[in-house]
């Protein structure tokens, strides 16, 4: 029998944000070495229209808290925003995306952003993959009955996914490097 000092590593739990000041979206994914990855749960924070920005900010500040209190995720893979076509949209999520970062950075977590193309093509293969087919590939990744809805989760859920990758290969390269200056 073969020891593996992986084998007894804690899973990783991590949490996707799929940032929006009207829909945030959100999914806590959890992988074992030598595992797949599970969906451990998922929702929306929805911040009400009429409501004045102060109100929506600190309730998506505070309802985002509590998820991460609930179940308890060492790290967060938020979405980053490079370019929006609405000014006024942008204005909002990039401000819905800064009360993401700052509830975060309370709760401790780890904090990782990665770029919409980047995460489509770590799922799907494709950088340019459109809503649906990334719909489909998360549910084939995490094994799901039925496609994660609204896609605001669902983009969430493959933040999560790209980042537990990702992770994964940064450390089989940090391992190399380190075995590389050891025998040097």
């Amino acid at each position: 029998m073969t020891y593996s000092p992986s084998s007894n590593r804690a899973p990783e739990r991590i949490i996707g944000i799929d940032p929006g000041l009207d829909r945030t979206g959100w999914a806590v994914l959890e992988k074992a070495p030598c595992a797949d990855p599970v969906l451990l749960a998922s929702g929306l924070i929805h911040t009400a229209a009429g409501l004045p920005l102060p109100l929506r900010l600190e309730r998506l500040f505070n309802e985002l808290k509590a998820v991460i209190q609930e179940h308890k995720p060492s790290g967060a893979a938020i979405e980053e925003m490079f370019f929006m076509k609405r000014s006024t949209s942008a204005s909002a999520s990039v401000q819905a995306r800064g009360v993401i970062l700052l509830a975060a950075q309370t709760c401790g977590l780890e904090i990782s952003g990665y770029d919409p193309s980047t995460v489509k093509k770590n799922v799907s293969g494709s950088g340019r993959a459109e809503k649906p087919q990334m719909q489909r590939m998360v549910r084939l990744a995490l094994k799901l009955e039925k496609e994660l809805s609204p896609d605001d989760v669902s983009d969430a859920a493959a933040m999560a996914l790209c980042h537990l990758r990702m992770s994964a290969f940064g450390k089989l390269v940090r391992q190399g490097l380190e075995k590389a200056a050891i025998k040097s």
